[in-house]
């Protein structure tokens, strides 16, 4: 088959959503298909960043009548809704057009509302402009015309059944995989000492959406009471607070020298930046689906997670994760203490954790989407025959 995958993010592998859809192009090529990709680094470099995510899908529609031949689109939400409405009109290309969420938009929109009206965030005045309405309104067409869409959980699926009226028939949850090379991975022992050092590892931007304003408060007092627990921050960097000065002023001086940020970081580092933690600290607001939480998990990692989505499909509580509510530093905290206070507990989630992490492999959700692909196609061409 030949395949374009689009997402309206830089094409960076290290990163989240983007580097999601690297990889799983990656396992289509192995796999002998021919894959396109289509990012916000092909659109001109003088543009202005707001203006090529508001232009995004026009370039993607070109782009799709450009493929001679093209099999499949399989686009982030929003990416093909230009096309469907126009762009097809004057191409001889039918592609199958897949809509793939890495997040459901209208999910986050509504945790940000929730998060204004209890007072914890504010919300730009340019917010309900494009992003709280016409964006919203491009996204839910791209999913209402797609011949087939994928979510990350069954949260974004009931809500895009119930709120947006698409047809069960034409969804699948699917979950993102982890490189072969973060697989079996060996589990280092944990000290039975309760006098040595425990490691946490907290991994993404430092951002409200990610839980800081909740997890940080927890960490500085862990921090206070515990001199023999460390804590560090991965991949912090991001628009909103360059460089490592934003993390370290939201914790006491006296902890500072037992804190380490690593603003950015090559994904195949991961693991070796992760050996000699115990914990993962996941107190976000909003998540489809966590690579990084599954990621620490095959590290040796036991997860420290708020119930968002991504985690209630993924981890069970007093398994292999301790799952507490969202918004709740008081219940963060006292999670932290359990695990790093009682060492068998946290050595029998780990063990545990790294165990579940072992289901998840590109190559196998990349087969997946395939063998649902060619279903669809063959279902697509007996329309237009029978048409």
């Amino acid at each position: 088959m030949k395949i374009l995958l689009t997402i309206h993010e830089k094409f960076e592998p290290n990163s989240g959503a983007a580097g999601s859809i690297v990889k799983l192009g990656k396992e289509y090529q192995k796999l002998g298909h021919e894959v396109h990709y289509f990012s916000m680094n092909d659109l001109p470099k003088k543009m202005h960043r707001l203006v090529k995510r508001v232009l995004f899908p026009e370039f993607v529609a070109n782009r799709i009548a450009s493929i001679t031949g093209l099999d499949v689109v399989d686009a982030s939400t929003g990416d093909i809704w230009f096309w469907v409405k126009v762009g097809q009109k004057f191409s001889s290309n039918r592609p199958l057009l897949v809509t793939r969420s890495h997040g459901l938009e209208h999910l986050l929109h509504e945790q940000l509302l929730q998060d204004a009206r209890m007072g914890k965030s504010r919300l730009s005045w340019k917010y309900p402009l494009y992003r709280g309405s016409i964006y919203l309104s491009e996204i839910a067409t791209s999913l209402k015309r797609a011949d087939l869409v994928y979510l990350l959980n069954q949260q974004e699926r009931e809500y895009v059944v119930n709120n947006l009226g698409l047809k069960t028939q034409n969804i699948r949850v699917v979950a993102n995989g982890i490189p072969e090379t973060f697989l079996n991975l060996p589990l280092e022992p944990l000290s039975k000492n309760q006098n040595d050092t425990i490691q946490i590892a907290q991994i993404g931007t430092y951002i409200p959406r990610k839980g800081i304003e909740y997890g940080s408060p927890a960490i500085n007092s862990i921090l206070l009471k515990y001199p023999h627990v460390k804590m560090t921050f991965l991949g912090t960097e991001c628009r909103e607070c360059p460089g490592v000065e934003p993390v370290y002023a939201d914790f006491d001086p006296a902890v500072r020298d037992r804190i380490t940020v690593i603003p950015r970081y090559s994904h195949e580092a991961l693991p070796s930046l992760l050996r000699g933690h115990q914990i993962k600290l996941f107190p976000t607001l909003s998540e489809g689906f966590s690579l990084s939480l599954i990621e620490a998990m095959a590290c040796g990692l036991a997860p420290i997670t708020t119930a968002h989505p991504a985690a209630l499909e993924t981890v069970r509580d007093g398994y292999d994760a301790i799952v507490v509510p969202l918004r709740d530093r008081a219940s963060l905290e006292r999670a932290i203490e359990r695990a790093i206070g009682d060492r068998n507990f946290l050595e029998s989630l780990r063990q545990n954790a790294h165990a579940t992490a072992q289901q998840y492999s590109w190559n196998h959700i990349a087969r997946q989407s395939l063998s649902v692909y060619q279903q669809q196609l063959q279902a697509k061409q007996n329309q237009e025959v029978n048409r």
